[in-house]
């Protein structure tokens, strides 16, 4: 349930078929925290892979010059991580 929606009903909760009542305790709350964060991670999931999506036919579309500059300036990037891990770890 939203935090934004209240019963006005002075009748307990019920929780979802199982016929126990449910009663609003830290623990319910915690429960509630639970499902929004899980409902936040799924949205973030799904933003995630629709714009990597997007990227992906962006990239298919350019001209093979642009492709090219591309993955030099990927396989510099990489190189110079990979240095900066060498020296942090004396490799």
């Amino acid at each position: 349930m939203s935090e934004g929606f209240k019963s006005t009903s002075s009748e307990p909760q019920w929780s979802g078929g199982n016929g126990f009542k449910r009663q609003f305790s830290p623990s319910a709350k915690k429960s509630d925290d639970t499902e929004n964060e899980a409902g936040r991670a799924l949205i973030v999931g799904v933003l995630g892979g629709l714009l990597s999506a997007a990227g992906y036919l962006i990239y298919r579309r350019l001209p093979d010059e642009q492709k090219e500059r591309l993955h030099e300036q990927v396989r510099a990037q990489i190189q110079s991580r990979i240095a900066e891990v060498r020296a942090n770890f004396n490799i």
